[in-house]
């Protein structure tokens, strides 16, 4: 038997892996010790036999009741994944493996590579309209690149999307592959006519640094960057400075904030009904957007969310409520489940890559439907 985590976004603890019958890991905190939950690991041994695989520190993770009815992702090509059976109790998860090949790779949800990142700057490059422009270097000296969508007319507006602040929750940068796929249709109408009208800067990876080590939720330097907004620093949070640099540059009409959340099951949306600045016109701009989300998408529900805050307490320090409150634009935090969407079960992937691109492209839908009303 064999276990190995050194490897892009790798991340596992050996405890013991002298009994096929007793094998026990642990995952790895995030720089700073507040936040672990992201594993992934590559697993080796006898074709044919079933193994017990122990996560023993899962009940002081971060986010405890995500392990609750939680399916691990597994695959032995990294390239399609499914779900395997788990069992959380008494504070340890359970991953219970039988082996169709010598070796599977194991994780909290399907990774998104830094080289399937860069992959993706350089495949959409290549459309006449994308220009990418380079931000500035994160902490680990690694490229923050903003990709540019549009003539960058002042008369149009302008479309603002970032994902993956919390480098664990890949399933955002997923979402943003698939949305960006579909933008770059030269012959999907909707694309079109959202071009026609405004401009999109979009940050596919907001934390590579994070995402390469492994993280959950932080940085480098171990800090969170989605409570940075208010106060963003080249020291600390270089990744939110310089994309707030270039939001007061370009100005933000609309800004859609894609990430993932441990223990809801389900699609949703957290607005920024708290913030000082809310009022009838934002409210109906977010009425519009949600109601054509929920004709776009059926993953995609309003039963199921955060509460909302109460008007003018909203925390500013996060990144929704501070574009909505500095730019007085539509903002919405959009959430994904590590788990399924209970309302479209699929107990063979669950929650998957393919479901996330598919959601990325009915965003676009839900900003053609508002993209007019938003000055």
């Amino acid at each position: 038997m064999r276990i190995s985590a050194n490897f892009d976004s790798g991340n596992i603890e050996v405890i013991k892996l002298d009994d096929a019958d007793d094998i026990q890991l642990a995952i790895r905190h995030d720089v700073g010790g507040e936040f672990y939950q992201w594993f992934n690991f590559r697993f080796e041994g006898q074709v044919g036999h079933r193994y017990d695989l122990k996560i023993v520190n899962a009940g002081q993770s971060s986010y405890p009741k995500g392990w609750e009815n939680y399916q691990a992702v597994a695959s032995y090509d990294r390239q399609t994944w499914f779900r395997l059976p788990c069992q959380y109790k008494d504070g340890v998860l359970h991953l219970e493996v039988e082996l169709d090949c010598d070796a599977i790779q194991i994780a909290y949800f399907a990774p998104y590579s830094y080289e399937r990142h860069l992959d993706l700057l350089s495949q959409v490059q290549l459309h006449p309209e994308v220009n990418l422009e380079h931000l500035g270097l994160t902490l680990d000296g690694r490229d923050m690149t903003l990709v540019k969508i549009g003539d960058e007319d002042e008369g149009k507006a302008n479309i603002w999307i970032t994902a993956r602040q919390h480098p664990g929750e890949t399933m955002a940068e997923w979402l943003v592959e698939g949305l960006l796929n579909r933008l770059l249709d030269q012959d999907c109408p909707v694309a079109k006519t959202l071009k026609d009208k405004a401009n999109f800067y979009i940050v596919p990876n907001m934390n590579p640094d994070g995402s390469v080590r492994g993280h959950l939720r932080t940085n480098a330097k171990g800090i969170n960057l989605n409570r940075e907004w208010a106060n963003p620093s080249l020291d600390s949070s270089p990744e939110v400075y310089y994309v707030v640099n270039k939001m007061k540059e370009t100005g933000v009409d609309l800004f859609y904030d894609v990430h993932g959340d441990e223990g809801l099951p389900y699609v949703f949306l957290a607005g920024c009904e708290g913030v000082p600045a809310w009022d009838s016109r934002l409210d109906e701009l977010q009425q519009a957007f949600t109601s054509a989300l929920l004709m776009a998408s059926p993953d995609f529900q309003t039963e199921f969310g955060y509460d909302k805050d109460e008007p003018g307490l909203a925390n500013l320090t996060i990144g929704s409520n501070w574009v909505a409150q500095t730019f007085n634009c539509l903002s919405n935090t959009l959430e994904m489940p590590f788990k399924d969407n209970d309302n479209l079960a699929d107990p063979f992937v669950g929650w998957s890559p393919e479901r996330c691109v598919h959601l990325g492209e009915a965003s676009l839908l839900a900003m053609l439907a508002v993209v007019d009303k938003l000055r």
